[in-house]
């Protein structure tokens, strides 16, 4: 079983790492692309954002209506078509190409994951093997990261600024083949029953199951808290590190360090931290284990990366906010070390994050659950954003930290609830017995 589940989890994590590093290589160079082409920047970011936030609450429902590979199919010729989209210097296909690009990042959220914990149930490896491949996944999305920084300058000096999304292509098309003939189609295992037992469906009953399938999405989020719950804190910490992102560069740039900041080697240093967060997880999630019991393992775990990160962020919130701007530039190594920190928070809590999704979402739901879940995260980015125009940088990472101490306290509440639920299946369990 443990040789099945490595070629299981090989077999995901390439495909994984192939669409990160894609995904890595125009995030780095699609801002000096815009820049190039002299078209207005804000106004296609914010496109992306809100054709996202417009499309995920329906995308979720066709990934599990329609299939899981098949929506990662479609995520791969989106990409393909949106990176050739961006070779033009015409504003209206570049904003068409953002619009596609929300679509395809919500896909790029949902579909994979979707499928991976589906298939992961339906080959029936044990549930905590999950933590191996997401722990795997974080590895990877660190190390994919510094690799496509590389990548991308290189491309770019061989071909300019359109070189990272000429490399992104061939990446995606490199995806597109693996997930085609090596991995098989799953919808969620009561989408997979019905699939199964009612092989005919004409278009009327298809569209029908596809709004139930929108209906039952969003009726198990309101009604279940911990689903709800778990939503709102990923958007709450996935929000303050998008924020952060923003953040970070003119940050350490105002402290004015002798020498200057080496913007290259701080990324690479932050990304390493994200892997070596990675790394340290599964150990960590050991060690609870033992300390806690196994019921509520991820729910502490959660809790206390989140308080680390609050505090983390609470570093240069206190630094900048110094009486004495004078004082408040000796604090670059403080600031510099908090955000290492941070990142290396990030490192832990995707893969405890999608523990957690996998434990408490339903899995014939999975796709639309987690694309809802994209609403209040768009939401989170948006209010980001304007802050870091409108506010000074000391009031922005108090706000950072004030969401992550939310997301913390919302983990905490979830160790009650899982608590109580095993006190429970525990009591009639033994009424069965007697």
């Amino acid at each position: 079983l443990h040789k099945e589940f490595d070629s299981f989890r090989t077999q995901y994590i390439l495909v994984y790492l192939v669409i990160m590093l894609a995904d890595w290589m125009q995030g780095t160079h699609m801002y000096t692309l815009y820049l190039s082409y002299g078209v207005n920047i804000s106004a296609l970011f914010l496109t992306g954002f809100l054709s996202g936030a417009i499309f995920a609450p329906f995308l979720g429902s066709a990934v599990d209506k329609y299939g899981r590979k098949r929506s990662c199919i479609v995520y791969c010729i989106l990409e393909i078509i949106i990176n050739t989209m961006e070779h033009s210097t015409n504003f209206g296909i570049l904003l068409a190409g953002r619009v596609l690009g929300g679509i395809s990042t919500n896909l790029l959220f949902s579909a994979f994951e979707s499928w991976m914990t589906t298939e992961h149930r339906k080959r029936k490896f044990p549930e905590e093997w999950l933590t191996r491949t997401y722990s795997a996944m974080s590895i990877g999305n660190g190390a994919m990261a510094v690799l496509a920084g590389i990548v991308a300058q290189v491309l770019e000096d061989m071909f300019g600024h359109i070189g990272p999304f000429q490399g992104a292509i061939g990446l995606t098309i490199l995806a597109l083949f693996m997930v085609l003939f090596y991995w098989d189609e799953n919808y969620g295992e009561e989408q997979q029953q019905s699939n199964d037992n009612k092989e005919q469906d004409d278009s009327s009953s298809g569209t029908s199951g596809l709004y139930q399938q929108f209906i039952d999405g969003w009726s198990t989020t309101f009604q279940d808290s911990r689903v709800w719950r778990i939503g709102l804190t990923q958007a709450l910490s996935e929000g303050a590190m998008y924020t952060f992102v923003f953040m970070w560069v003119p940050t350490l740039l105002q402290q004015d360090p002798p020498g200057g900041v080496p913007t290259g080697c701080v990324f690479s240093a932050l990304m390493m931290a994200i892997t070596m967060g990675g790394v340290v997880f599964p150990p960590l999630q050991s060690l609870v284990r033992i300390l806690t019991g196994p019921t509520t393992a991820s729910e502490v775990t959660a809790s206390l990366i989140y308080a680390l990160a609050s505090i983390s962020m609470a570093v240069p919130a206190i630094c900048l906010s110094s009486s004495s701007s004078s004082n408040s530039k000796d604090y670059f190594w403080n600031i510099l070390v908090a955000f290492l920190v941070m990142e290396f928070c990030v490192g832990l809590f995707m893969p405890v994050a999608g523990t957690l999704r996998s434990k408490y979402v339903p899995d014939a739901l999975q796709g639309a659950i987690l694309n809802i879940f994209r609403l209040p995260l768009n939401a989170v980015v948006v209010a980001g954003t304007y802050a870091t125009d409108v506010y000074s940088h000391s009031n922005v990472y108090f706000g950072v930290s004030a969401c992550l101490f939310l997301a913390a306290v919302l983990q905490g509440s979830l160790v009650f609830s899982a608590s109580s639920s095993a006190s429970a299946s525990t009591t009639i369990n033994k009424q069965k017995k007697e």
